[in-house]
């Protein structure tokens, strides 16, 4: 992973003095692949041309050019053997490849890629590589099968099955090649599955490294992948890779020649690619063993244009400046461009690996990627995503059952954004306090709280009381007022006949972890049954066990008129929220009156009712509990000078900052830097609120890093 890290540094340094140029060099060739494969090879660099693979490079915004294709004429081809029409192929190519790159300047990184349906060819793909560079380049070779015949040991005597040996030097080979092109000290083989023991023996015997299939799922595809990275660019010398596309699995991609089944996953290697191009030190890229004949679906030249485009990718740097440029200025994210996550851990493009201490404000509960859940939506996905709700679905009527017997209520409306959910709650208690309590028309009035944080809408940020959360949207819809938090005295003082509802965050989480007195809750929901006010608790961020209890509430002893529920009920995969009610609120609603093209949908429903499952089943209320209270007395007895309050409650902690010794968002920058991911409320709060599936053993090495950080402080 350090490895892969310096490479990414060093890339966005190169990047910006020097523009990055795919050359994209076709070659039509069938000479070392079976005959009865031949036609088919020989058609790959047109097709993948005609199916446009470059125009993902070209989207992101870098030059993409093909060459001429590179073909012997039919006089030559039908004139000599087999072996001597591949010689001529591969001279040609070696000479093409030297062009290309000599055409770099210190204006301008010209990078070959070669296309083409034999990899018998790259022996002239290296060599024209290595004469370029005028040293042997490493090389990633990813590919089923060795490769690593020669003409003594081939059972086939198909030359595609040869060039790897006779890039080592390795004789006697169709080639004639009796030194190394490559550096065999920096070479490995990645993925392989389909070989004999002659190949083996050979590659050991001059130290190549082999990444069989089996260790590569043993370790995770990432993991190893970073280590063959990190042997082929030792040193900050040269490499290259060379991709046989029966490396995948012909499951997805089976327009090869020799497919072998259980591959490497083609998602999994797309990322792996990500942003190589623009290290400096990678000198080229092949891919061969496109067959077009058996790519009946396209669907191999498609993950071939993904491949280009992955490898392609602008660095870091260079995606969040495209976000500036082209996104609203909206957002002041932290400096790390996240490109997968799995359980407790997200990794950033150069391949950095940072403990998630945030959970995306509650929405990620169950970690990323929990395989139940990514199931549930994959299989969902499959059967019926969204008809929207003109017509029933199957997996609706469960959800709300569910949530029903899970929470109390007599009835739910799925909406899709917790910011939607308070909306359908505000609009279900105005038509309640008109309809039921007999509010007179238009005069309903509904109570929030000083620091609340509910949403964004015009509606709900005329309730904030965050000065630049309002600022230029005015005019805000009336009827919404605001007292102090965690003052029951002030909420009766402010309820007239003509309050429908009072709306309350448990833990005021935007606010910075903000905790309301003992029995505030119980006093409050005493005060609104006297009044006959709803309470409706905003459980988005605070719901879902994510406090020591299914809702936060409870901690209170007390069931609301209503709740709010979003976030972690969409399993950190989809938007997904609800308004919990029971009946004499929910009845309100007429049809027409309120809904969602995509509120209830079948695939959200499918997605909530697995993430319903998992807190039941992972227990993870009790969990938070525990884990929370072990977390609020380590950051306690630390007992740090630069640290005001710690504050929370399960696993939803704020770190309070004396802002006269440190500033939580250069403490969040720190933090981030040391790979652990948390953000700072408005300067001066450090919220930590992992993934309620962590284990105690890295919720202790978030918290080690994070003491270390507040003591430099």
């Amino acid at each position: 992973m350090d490895t892969q890290v310096s490479l990414q540094h060093s890339a966005d340094e190169d990047s910006a003095a020097a523009p990055l140029v795919l050359r994209l060099i076709g070659v039509s060739s069938g000479y070392g692949v079976p005959p009865a494969a031949s036609s088919g090879s020989e058609q790959a660099a047109q097709a993948l041309r005609l199916a446009d693979v470059g125009r993902g490079v070209r989207r992101n915004r870098i030059e993409c050019t093909w060459d001429a294709p590179l073909a012997l004429d039919a006089a030559d081809s039908s004139s000599t053997t087999r072996e001597e029409a591949l010689r001529r192929i591969c001279s040609a190519l070696e000479a093409r490849i030297v062009a290309a790159v000599r055409q770099s300047t210190a204006s301008r990184r010209v990078l070959p890629v070669v296309l083409s349906g034999d990899h018998a060819i790259a022996e002239g793909a290296w060599q024209g590589v290595a004469q370029a560079c005028g040293a042997l380049p490493g090389l990633l070779w990813i590919d089923a099968h060795l490769d690593a015949h020669t003409a003594l040991s081939t059972p086939s005597g198909n030359p595609h099955g040869m060039p790897l040996a006779a890039l080592l030097g390795c004789t006697p080979n169709p080639w004639n090649q009796a030194t190394p092109v490559i550096d065999a000290r920096r070479t490995c083989v990645f993925g392989a599955r389909s070989f004999e023991s002659a190949e083996m023996h050979l590659l050991q015997a001059h130290g190549v490294r082999v990444f069989g299939i089996e260790e590569i799922r043993r370790r995770g595809l990432h993991a190893a992948f970073a280590e063959a990275l990190a042997l082929v660019s030792r040193n900050g010398q040269p490499f290259g890779v060379s991709l046989d596309l029966d490396a995948l699995d012909p499951y997805v991609t089976h327009g090869v020649n020799t497919p072998v089944a259980g591959g490497l996953e083609a998602d999994g290697l797309i990322e792996a690619l990500r942003s190589l191009a623009h290290c400096p030190q990678f000198v080229g890229f092949e891919i061969s063993e496109y067959n077009p004949v058996a790519d009946d679906d396209c669907n191999t030249a498609l993950v071939v244009a993904r491949l280009l485009e992955s490898l392609s990718m602008p660095p870091d740097a260079g995606l969040m400046s495209m976000e500036h440029e082209y996104g609203a200025h909206n957002y002041a994210s932290l400096p790390a461009v996240l490109t997968r996550g799995e359980g407790c851990y997200v990794w950033d493009g150069a391949g950095k690996r940072y403990l998630d201490l945030m959970s995306a404000y509650s929405a990620t509960s169950f970690g990323h990627g929990h395989p139940r859940l990514v199931a549930a939506l994959t299989r969902q996905a499959q059967r019926l995503a969204v008809t929207s709700r003109a017509y029933f679905n199957d997996r609706l009527p469960l959800l709300l059952a569910r949530l029903s017997a899970m929470f109390g209520y007599e009835a739910a409306l799925p909406v899709n954004t917790g910011l939607e959910a308070v909306e359908t709650a505000l609009k279900a208690a105005r038509k309640w306090g008109y309809q039921v309590k007999g509010i007179a028309p238009d005069r309903a009035r509904i109570i929030a709280c000083n620091g609340n944080f509910h949403g964004r809408s015009i509606a709900i940020t005329g309730m904030s009381s965050e000065p630049q959360y309002r600022d230029g949207f005015g005019p805000f819809p009336p009827g919404l007022e605001r007292i102090p938090y965690g003052d029951a005295a002030a909420l009766e003082a402010a309820i007239t006949a003509e309050t429908a509802a009072f709306l309350v965050e448990p833990i005021q989480g935007e606010a910075g972890i903000v905790m309301p007195p003992d029995g505030y809750l119980r006093a409050c929901a005493d005060i609104c049954q006297r009044h006959d006010v709803l309470l409706i608790c905003d459980e988005v961020q605070t719901g879902m066990a994510r406090t020591g209890k299914l809702l936060a509430a409870w901690h209170d002893d007390i069931r609301p008129d209503g709740v709010i529920l979003g976030k972690a009920l969409g399993g950190g995969l989809l938007p997904v929220s609800a308004f919990l009610a029971d009946r004499r609120v929910m009845d309100v609603f007429r049809p027409g009156d309120h809904g969602s093209t995509f509120g209830g949908n079948a695939l959200a429903a499918a997605v909530a009712l697995e993430a319903l499952e998992l807190v039941e089943e992972l227990d993870l209320a009790n969990r938070a509990a525990r884990l929370g209270a072990h977390l609020l007395d380590r950051l306690r007895a630390a007992q740090l000078p630069a640290v005001r309050d710690v504050r929370g409650r399960g696993l939803l902690v704020g770190v309070e900052l004396d802002p006269q010794r440190a500033d939580a968002h250069a403490v969040c920058l720190k933090l981030l830097a040391r790979g652990v991911l948390s953000k700072d409320t408005h300067g001066t709060v450090i919220r930590i609120a992992p993934p309620l599936i962590i284990e105690q053993a890295q919720l202790d090495a978030g918290i080690d890093i994070i003491l270390a950080t507040l003591r430099e402080a």
